[in-house]
């Protein structure tokens, strides 16, 4: 058997332990440790496994990811998630569809200081998905308005994808969340046409509801302050040259604590819960990484990458053929994978073709987090669905599906829309740098 057969073999063992629903870090690592010690020996496998796991969880880089995570488990258990939603309901609520447009405004803030889309979804569904509720919105539009928007929080900066395709392809992690600034507000603004449209076809979606005073905005403004300001300490002070990603998460961490205790919700309790959810999601997150290094340097030694790469720059295609064919294998792909995993997967494959097509890949790496955007909304796998779904049983999975299907549509426009015009990506890293 040559190096590529057990290659694919090996990838094809790991869908199989993906779909017997073994944890991806876990699975991953058990492939690469497997694959490694039959193409070249287990002694050979035990050390890669020791030294990846030993990079990983003692990387200064990654340390960004906990102290993020961490950031915003104190905002959310210091009520900031209300405040936000509060706030973009007085100003849109209004509107038909108006609370599900301050569901996504309140999912794109909140992922300003959150970066990662279950934790968006999870947030925003306990405070929005009531609401919606009570005013007789369609719990299907509703449930899957929350999946969808949650995602928003994967491309909004600090993004803990961003983060990790920063790490792998060695891109400044400051220019990757700037990167994301202008594509974030683009799905938003695309998301809120697509819930006036629905409205306007389907009034019963969500009936309208009663307009709120001007005194009730202006006061409303107040709530969204805390999140204006720590948004700003942390990217502004790491855009200025005040201090490095890393640094600005410390800042940021340390800053959520600060508006804690401004606030007087800094009880030794939630500080507890804050550091627990940290540690439990980190961990996750860091072992995913571990098992993808493992088992990308089993793929790295049967030269499958390279192969896959060479075969691809050669096709009798224009390079924007080749792009969309990328594209889209990551949007079939995004919905059997986790978004994370995917791109820890596919990276090493995909970043040499890109770069050998002469495309940037500050755009490619927006591009990919568009395209798994997708993925968590789409079945089977649609883990923000899954999220949502868990948040509240009542509403049927099917149903909450259904309701995300509209949104796939607009990201599928804002992925047409960058193909078009690159520079809504690159635009403002370079005048950044």
């Amino acid at each position: 058997m040559s190096e590529i057969q057990i290659a694919l073999l090996g990838i094809a063992a790991l869908f199989l332990l993906l779909l017997l629903s073994m944890p991806v870090g876990f699975a991953m690592t058990l492939v690469g440790l497997v694959g490694f010690a039959v193409v070249v020996n287990p002694h050979a496998a035990l050390a890669v496994l020791a030294a990846d796991y030993y990079d990983v969880f003692s990387s200064y880089g990654l340390t960004v990811i906990p102290l993020f995570v961490f950031m915003g488990q104190v905002a959310f258990h210091t009520g900031i998630s209300k405040k936000l939603f509060a706030a973009a309901n007085a100003w849109l609520g209004w509107l038909r569809g108006g609370l599900a447009m301050a569901t996504v405004g309140a999912c794109a803030a909140f992922g300003a200081i959150c970066g990662s889309g279950p934790a968006t979804a999870a947030t925003m569904a306990s405070v929005a998905l009531p609401e919606m509720k009570r005013r007789k919105y369609h719990p299907g539009f509703a449930a899957g308005t929350v999946a969808a928007a949650g995602g928003i929080g994967m491309m909004i900066p600090p993004s803990v994808v961003f983060i990790v395709y920063g790490i792998m392809t060695e891109q400044s992690i400051g220019k990757m969340f700037v990167a994301g600034i202008i594509p974030g507000i683009l799905v938003s603004l695309l998301f809120v046409a697509a819930i006036a449209l629905m409205c306007r076809r389907r009034p019963a979606l969500a009936p309208a509801s009663p307009r709120a005073t001007w005194r009730e905005r202006i006061k409303s403004l107040g709530g969204v302050t805390e999140i204006l300001l720590l948004f700003a300490l942390v990217m502004g002070g790491m855009f200025a040259g005040w201090f490095t990603p890393t640094e600005a998460a410390a800042v940021g961490a340390a800053g959520s604590v600060a508006i804690a205790a401004i606030a007087r919700k800094c009880t030794i309790k939630m500080l507890a819960t804050a550091l627990m959810e940290t540690l439990r999601t980190s961990c996750m997150v860091l072992v995913i990484v571990a098992g993808a290094s493992v088992f990308g340097h089993f793929l790295q030694i049967t030269n499958l990458p390279t192969g896959i790469a060479t075969w691809l720059a050669g096709l009798p295609l224009p390079p924007v053929g080749i792009m969309a064919a990328i594209l889209v294998f990551y949007m079939i792909a995004g919905a059997f994978l986790d978004a994370l995993a995917l791109v820890l997967l596919t990276i090493p494959i995909f970043h040499p073709v890109i770069l050998k097509l002469g495309y940037d890949p500050v755009w490619f790496g927006v591009m990919i987090v568009l395209v798994t955007q997708m993925g968590v909304i789409s079945p089977p796998v649609g883990v923000n669905v899954y999220v949502v779904g868990g948040m509240d049983r009542s509403i049927p999975l099917q149903s909450v599906f259904k309701g995300a299907i509209p949104y796939l549509v607009a990201l599928v426009a804002a992925t047409i829309l960058l193909m078009l015009f690159p520079t809504l990506a690159t635009y403002l890293p370079s005048a950044v740098h």
